[in-house]
Order: structure tokens, then sequence, then C-alpha cells
């Protein structure tokens, strides 16, 4: 119950509303949304995501991008390490929140405490 409660509590922020466990899961994944843009020059909008966290501890984004492309994106210690474009990446941090940037001009914006071990 406490691993629910601070999973909650790391995903609670305005990036990451409406946030819920997934169902039949023990309460480290969760659903709700990120701003992101698929495309260079467009506007952020808010996407819809889902935070799953595995057992060694790494973590992978998944956005959905419209038109039925999913982004994912695999974290390990909190950094982005790749995706499943072969594109280039990179990141930087802009207070509390992860951007990550995949070129040429997909950006995501993840709340640093949703990335944070638990």
């Amino acid at each position: 119950m406490f691993r629910l409660a601070l999973a909650f509590a790391l995903l609670s922020s305005p990036a990451l509303a409406q946030v819920a466990s997934v169902a039949g899961t023990d309460g480290k994944n969760a659903l709700g949304t990120i701003p992101c843009a698929a495309n260079a020059g467009d506007p952020v909008q808010s996407c819809h995501a889902e935070l799953r966290r595995h057992d060694d501890g790494n973590i992978t984004v998944a956005v959905a991008l419209g038109g039925g492309h999913v982004r994912n994106i695999y974290f390990k210690d909190g950094v982005p390490e790749s995706s499943n474009s072969t594109s280039k990446i990179s990141h930087e941090t802009r207070g509390d929140m992860m951007v990550v940037y995949i070129e040429p001009g997909e950006v995501f914006e993840i709340p640093k405490a949703a990335l944070a071990s638990q």
C-alpha cells in the first residue's frame, strides 16, 4: 500500500494529471498525460502516456503520438538512454522537468519526480 501511495505521490503533477494505477499491476505503473510535440514546429499538446517501471529499476515511458504511433522512451537511472526511434535522442533539465528531444522535432516533458527510483 505504501508503494502505491508513493507512486501516486511521485506522479501527481500538472504534467501527469489524472494519474491512475494500471489495473492488474502492483502499483509500479501509471497512466496520465504529458506535454509533447510530435513534429518540429508543432505546438506542445497533452499526450496520453504510460509509465512502466521494470524490476531492474529501468523505466519505459510510452507516449501516444496520434495516428496509432507510440514513442517508447527508455530510461536508466532517471536518464533517457534510447527510444524505439532510430533518431538521435537528447535531454535537458528545466526545473522539475526532464525535457527529452528526439530528432528531428519530437519533444516530451516528463516530471523528474516520476522518473525517481522508488
